[in-house]
């Protein structure tokens, strides 16, 4: 498993460096947001500091999420609720308060290796409606031809919804299977549907289900190519 590093103190990095590689992991480091965006095709999983001298690590972040699925766990100085809804909101898979402990940082890896390797499979043709259009396999939603600036979680779960109209998902239940119960709480799907539904710019098409979660209210027709 090939893990980059990604930390402007060298003295920090080269630590973590050591420490993974003694577990059997192939790491490497790069100190800045442009190294990282230059170099992390190269690995399985990034481990991102927040605070980056060059560029902002949540735009880090973004960037990578808008190409693929690799798992990302944000290193963040804050302990707020807000600062890890932040890096959930920019496509982290998970997120550590520094200072961290070594072996909590491998169970973190750990758990969202087994997260993006055990997701239970949805439907995989395009999903239409009307002007809406969701295809997994480019893990794109189009609204009237128009690519939806979604991040990773943000498109996660508009598939997950939209695969089940009409079946109302639990709080719970969303966390489970989009972000694995990391911290379990709601506010957290709360903001996502609200990020949602402005993109989506129509606030029916994900309804409320006061005190349960959420569904999708329309009817979505699965076929081998966009109507």
């Amino acid at each position: 498993m090939s893990v980059l590093i990604v930390q402007p103190d060298s003295s920090a990095a080269d630590s973590l460096l050591q420490q993974l590689n003694r577990y059997g992991y192939d790491a490497s480091t790069v100190g800045t947001g442009t190294s990282a965006l230059n170099k992390y095709q190269e690995a399985e999983l990034i481990v991102l500091d927040l605070e980056l001298p060059d560029l902002d690590g949540l735009e880090v972040c973004r960037t990578i999420r808008k190409t693929g699925d690799m798992p990302i766990i944000m290193l963040t100085p804050g302990a707020t609720e807000f600062d890890k809804v932040l890096c959930l909101h920019a496509g982290a898979d998970d997120c550590l308060v520094k200072p961290y402990g070594l072996h909590e940082l491998l169970a973190r890896m750990q758990a969202v290796l087994r997260r993006v390797r055990n997701a239970p499979a949805r439907p995989q043709g395009p999903l239409v409606n009307g002007s809406l259009q969701i295809d997994p396999s480019t893990r794109q939603a189009l609204l009237s031809g128009r690519a939806l600036p979604l991040t990773r979680k943000e498109f996660d779960l508009l598939h997950l919804l939209a695969s089940q109209p009409g079946v109302v998902f639990s709080r719970k239940e969303i966390m489970s299977q989009i972000w694995g119960d990391a911290w379990g709480s709601g506010r957290t799907v709360d903001t996502h549907v609200s990020t949602l539904r402005n993109k989506l710019g129509d606030n029916n098409l994900i309804v409320t289900m006061r005190g349960i979660g959420y569904l999708f209210a329309q009817p979505i027709l699965a076929g081998d190519k966009y109507a």
